[in-house]
């Protein structure tokens, strides 16, 4: 896999900071809720295209509720990153769920629960 250059290192910064921001306060999809949040940010080399994982603290419903919510307002995201950013082109956006956060507690929760078994 190719390292990433300093400066799509900023644009993958800049991308995410800007779309926590639009889906935190300009969306009103009642799918997307408060707890949704940006997690990370691909932004290729060529800015046609971009990939947004999203996380939502909550169920797995919720998560894809959420992700259906922002594919149907990624014209409108879309529009606010061109607005908001001066890049060269303004990157179709994919939404991607992301349940690393949710494994992650499972997984704690498991080895808590095997470790409280044990003593």
């Amino acid at each position: 896999m190719k390292k990433n250059s300093i400066k799509n290192i900023r644009v993958n910064n800049e991308v995410q900071k800007t779309l926590s921001d639009i889906i935190r306060n300009d969306i009103k999809d009642p799918r997307v809720g408060l707890m949704t949040s940006v997690t990370d940010v691909y932004v290729a080399p060529d800015l046609k295209t971009c990939k947004a994982y999203i996380s939502v603290l909550g169920e797995a419903d919720d998560l894809n509720a959420a992700v259906e919510g922002l594919k149907s307002a990624a014209g409108y995201i879309r529009r606010r990153l061109a607005s908001d950013l001066n890049l060269r082109h303004t990157p179709e956006i994919e939404f991607i769920a992301d349940d690393s956060i949710n494994y992650g507690v499972r997984m704690s929760k498991m080895i808590d629960d095997t470790m409280g078994n044990d003593s």
